[in-house]
């Protein structure tokens, strides 16, 4: 017997990175909204804490944990197996799980964990999670993005995985600009299924982001904290876009402060959407040890991929 429980009325919604900052906040609104929220985290303890505190908001709250690494491709496909026992629909999906990382770390399939975690695991996550989305449809996936992708010119084709060379703001810019490319190319492969995908900068957000990072960065944080827009904020436009109707059926924008703005231009290229799609599935594929992992990295070198 499926062990899968239909959403009924209620609208089921997924948000990753859920027990703190504006992931948060956006669980915490989505449940106001009446949605039932599927939250994932990392950690068992924060993400039961988190739980604790909505239900002891509002002991109605249809709130429930799947516990989600990002930068572990096996912990993100387990996380959409789970899922998808639990509901047969997916009616919004916000990616908002991110973080910056202050020295060069691998995972252990071998992926630098700035572009596992930031952009390698929420495409895959979306990807496990598609058919779900389409059973919903019309319905909605959020991209947390950054208007850190400024920081680089283009994706380091020749270095994706900073082997060469490790900047922890770099790392992050480009996994932003990937997280946009992502965006860009997965509304063209959505195109008549009524599943819309945007991206969102939530603005500079007083949350624990940087607590990782370099000691510099984190220097840098301390200092501007006090001009930091609060969580709330951060997180509204990413809500807009999940709920308003206002924004239904618009798909492949870049968003800030609930206005559609214009990327750098690397971020609207669609060769550039298509190459880092094609080289992201190979490397997600790839399993260190057996003879698919030797022929995706020989694949990826090829694309000018580092995978060391």
């Amino acid at each position: 017997m499926s062990n899968v429980q239909g959403s009924g009325s209620a609208r089921v919604a997924v948000v990753t990175g859920a027990n703190s900052g504006i992931g948060r906040v956006t669980v915490s609104s989505l449940l106001e909204k009446g949605f039932r929220v599927i939250a994932t985290a990392r950690s068992k303890e924060r993400g039961d804490a988190a739980v604790a505190d909505w239900k002891k908001e509002s002991p109605d709250a249809k709130i429930e944990l799947v516990l989600c690494d990002l930068s572990n491709l096996d912990s993100v496909h387990e996380a959409a197996r789970e899922i998808a026992r639990r509901v047969d629909r997916i009616d919004v999906l916000v990616n908002n799980a991110g973080g910056i990382i202050g020295e060069r770390r691998l995972t252990k399939t071998g992926l630098e964990e700035t572009f596992a975690g930031n952009h390698l695991g929420p495409l895959v996550l979306t990807q496990d999670l598609l058919p779900l989305l389409e059973a919903a449809a019309p319905s909605r996936i959020v991209n947390v993005a950054s208007d850190a992708h400024k920081a680089v010119r283009d994706m380091m084709w020749d270095d994706l995985q900073s082997a060469k060379g490790y900047s922890s703001m770099k790392a992050y810019g480009q996994s932003k600009l990937a997280n946009i490319l992502f965006t860009r190319e997965l509304s063209h492969r959505l195109e008549g299924k009524n599943v819309t995908v945007n991206a969102v900068h939530p603005g500079v957000v007083r949350t624990r982001f940087g607590e990782t990072g370099s000691g510099l960065l984190r220097f840098g944080i301390a200092l501007i904290r006090p001009f930091l827009i609060d969580e709330k904020k951060g997180a509204d436009t990413s809500i807009w876009l999940a709920t308003d109707p206002a924004v239904q059926g618009k798909t492949g924008g870049y968003y800030v402060k609930r206005k559609l703005v214009v990327p750098t231009r690397a971020a609207q290229s669609d060769e550039g959407a298509k190459r880092l799609w094609d080289i992201s599935e190979k490397l997600a594929s790839a399993v260190p040890g057996t003879a698919a992992a030797a022929s995706a990295a020989g694949s990826a070198s090829t694309n000018g991929v580092a995978t060391a």
